[in-house]
């Protein structure tokens, strides 16, 4: 994603539309340009919007593993997968509990 892009989605953060999907896209664009650092802390703050919001917490996740945090992406998956049951989706479910274990086999 462009500089330009996250310029333009970091400006709306504080506005009327600030909330759990604004920062999911900013913490995905940031992803994208290999700033897992800030796209953690975006993530972080798309959970705390929506808790329920699993597929932010399987990017948190996969920040988290970028960041060279395990612990952290192991927790955000776990509690991805409590938010993805809780919601009935499947599909982030099942992506984020394959993540977790092989998470797991390489850590432990």
């Amino acid at each position: 994603m462009s500089p330009s892009r996250i310029q333009a989605l970091r400006a709306q953060c504080g506005g009327p539309r600030d909330g759990a999907l604004l920062r999911f896209s900013l913490g995905a664009a940031l992803l994208d340009a290999n700033d897992a650092a800030e796209a953690r802390a975006e993530l972080e703050r798309a959970t705390a919007f929506d808790p329920a919001y699993s597929a932010a917490w399987k990017l948190l996740g996969k920040a988290c593993v970028d960041s060279g945090d395990t612990a952290a992406a192991a927790q955000a998956w776990r509690r991805g997968i409590a938010a993805a049951e809780a919601r009935g989706d499947e599909q982030a479910r099942k992506e984020m509990t394959v993540f977790l274990r092989r998470l797991e086999r390489s850590t432990g």
